[in-house]
């Protein structure tokens, strides 16, 4: 097949945000050979906030760029191994893990999904036309391209909102548009917004298309209690409308809900024994930075305890 075969580890890490890179961290200061495979940024989400005002140690705020940082070179600091790959499949050979990339098998004895989530689309037409020319899910990745712009915001969320006000730093104006008549965000975040001259509002408002040229032109929206539908111009659309876990690959292997979050009990153990879930990829109720870290270091210790019973 040609595929390298590497291993076996003692524990391998997949996915390199906040949950991994702590379970990184207390895995390979625990003397437990690791390898963490990502494949995008060390930080995961994280890298794309801006600042980062409710993580417990940085009173004036962090931005994700420093944090991500920070949290790899401590990772690393006791000797974690890295790739950068995209894991494809995990299957069992026995006790041993088998994870395998587009070129390369590794086998171990245990494994950490630490995946977290990707923004949802909303499946509306001319979303993936207009993907990088109009259409985005990353305000810090792509705001500086919509300076003096008029734009919109969909989502009531948390994400929608700070994204928001991140945006309001380049934009002329933004149009928030929540298929609600109220937000569903953090306090700060709802008055932040509600104060800033440069955010509207259209409540009740669903998009149902993105039209466009070379680049996004107008939304056509509908108001889910009238039925009306109006377009509207903008020049662009920044969706943050919920979030879905990246667990795909592991369907068929451990138990997930509905909404492919992995369930486990209170220690970070799956369905199948060796194998642990850290972070917003499993169903828990808050899905945080200090959440992430908490779980990262639960399930590296778990496993730790896994592998001592096992000798």
């Amino acid at each position: 097949m040609g595929e390298k075969q590497a291993g076996p580890y003692e524990v391998i890490i997949i996915g390199g945000g906040p949950a991994g890179l702590t379970a990184g961290l207390y895995t390979s200061r625990a003397r437990l050979s690791t390898l963490l495979i990502e494949n995008a940024l060390y930080g995961g989400q994280m890298t794309t906030t801006e600042l980062i005002e409710n993580y417990p140690g940085f009173p004036q705020g962090v931005t994700g760029d420093e944090l991500s940082r920070l949290m790899e070179e401590q990772a690393r600091r006791f000797g974690m191994e890295t790739v950068a790959k995209e894991v494809l499949r995990v299957s069992l050979e026995g006790d041993t893990k088998v994870v395998e990339t587009d070129n390369a098998i590794y086998r171990c004895e245990t494994v950490i999904v630490c995946t977290g989530t990707e923004y949802r689309k909303l499946g509306v037409p001319g979303e993936r036309e207009f993907a990088g020319r109009g259409v985005s899910y990353c305000a810090t990745c792509d705001g500086t391209f919509f300076k003096d712009s008029q734009i919109v915001v969909v989502g009531g969320g948390d994400s929608a909102l700070t994204e928001a006000l991140f945006l309001t730093k380049f934009v002329k104006e933004l149009t928030i548009i929540h298929r609600r008549d109220a937000l569903r965000g953090t306090k700060i975040y709802q008055e932040r917004a509600c104060s800033n001259p440069k955010i509207k509002f259209l409540w009740n408002s669903i998009v149902q298309e993105i039209k466009g040229d070379s680049g996004v032109r107008s939304i056509v929206v509908k108001n889910v209690r009238t039925g009306k539908i109006e377009e509207f111009a903008t020049d662009g659309v920044f969706l943050f409308v919920g979030l879905v876990p990246r667990t795909q690959f592991l369907r068929g292997l451990l138990q997930m809900d509905e909404g492919g979050y992995l369930l486990t009990n209170e220690d970070c153990e799956t369905s199948v024994k060796g194998i642990f879930a850290a972070g917003d990829c499993r169903k828990r109720l808050l899905r945080q930075i200090a959440t992430a870290v908490g779980d990262g270091a639960t399930a590296a210790f778990t496993a730790e305890k896994y592998l001592e019973e096992k000798e």
